[in-house]
């Protein structure tokens, strides 16, 4: 976030997908999942697959990570179905992905392709030609989805007041062109995607600002993780009640933030809500 400039003593990090846009659920059900059934070969188990990558995006603790290690995850998941193996489908491993995750840090487009050049590695390859499939898939679909009930409002009332940033997993050309679309880019400093590395790495930002002046918004155990990783209280958007939770932060999280009445039981109250959202295993039998 080479660009972001500091002009207020507040700072507001928002994830995007799920959190200020109801795109997620477009995006996996008919963007993501598609892509994935038809460049893996599991058109024999594509009920099954559905189940796993929705588990794995949209109903899960996994909810809102980066697509590469969502995509390890859901395979790895669909190996250990009972009715899938009893069909005999191959599902992919993907060792070479799986390492590359691990080691790199921007986990996006650019730095696959760079990768892919360098080992000419066909799985990396049919990693990135994935890829390359679901953001064609995300352009051509995903459009006319307007921010959640409150969104806007709030951005409104922390104009001036706060620091705006948006920080998301979504790679970087889609978010400008969501917030643009909806006119809501002109009220953030900054628009970070998955390019400008993890969330954790992209709330470093934070540490510019007074202690308790720094807040994060997300829909994921993830945005959670990463704002208390940088000391930075956090705003859960519970999946589902996504309309009630920003209209409680319009009417009470954004004076509370601003007027340092966001004190830790109040924090907890929010995350302890959050925490039963989401479960950690799915509710089918696994091997």
């Amino acid at each position: 976030m080479l660009n972001f400039e500091k002009k207020t003593d507040f700072f507001v990090g928002i994830d995007s997908d799920g959190c200020a846009f109801d795109t997620m659920e477009l995006k996996q059900k008919e963007c993501f999942i598609p892509c994935t059934i038809k460049h893996y070969g599991l058109q024999g188990v594509s009920k099954y697959t559905r189940e796993a990558e929705e588990f794995v995006n949209l109903y899960s603790k996994s909810r809102g990570i980066n697509r590469f290690p969502a995509l390890v995850e859901t395979l790895n998941w669909l190996r250990r179905r009972p009715q899938v193996v009893a069909r005999g489908i191959q599902v992919p491993e993907l060792p070479r992905v799986t390492e590359w995750i691990h080691r790199e840090k921007k986990l996006g487009n650019d730095a696959l392709k760079k990768e892919v050049k360098a080992t000419q590695d066909p799985e990396l390859a049919a990693c990135l030609e994935w890829s390359e499939a679901v953001n064609h898939a995300v352009a051509e679909m995903v459009k006319g989805v307007p921010p959640f009930p409150f969104v806007r409002e709030s951005l409104e009332k922390l104009q001036g007041l706060a620091d705006v940033a948006v920080v998301s997993a979504t790679p970087q050309e889609a978010l400008v062109r969501e917030w643009e679309e909806h006119g809501i880019a002109s009220y953030v400093t900054m628009i970070g995607g998955q390019e400008f590395g993890t969330k954790k790495e992209m709330l470093q930002k934070s540490t510019e600002y007074p202690k308790g002046h720094s807040l994060m918004l997300g829909d994921a155990p993830g945005d959670y993780k990463a704002a208390m990783a940088n000391q930075v209280l956090f705003f859960p958007i519970n999946p589902g009640d996504e309309e009630k939770s920003w209209q409680r932060f319009f009417n009470e999280g954004i004076d509370r933030f601003l007027h340092g009445t966001f004190d830790s039981a109040y924090q907890q109250e929010l995350v302890d809500a959050f925490e039963k959202y989401l479960p950690v295993n799915p509710p089918w039998p696994v091997l």
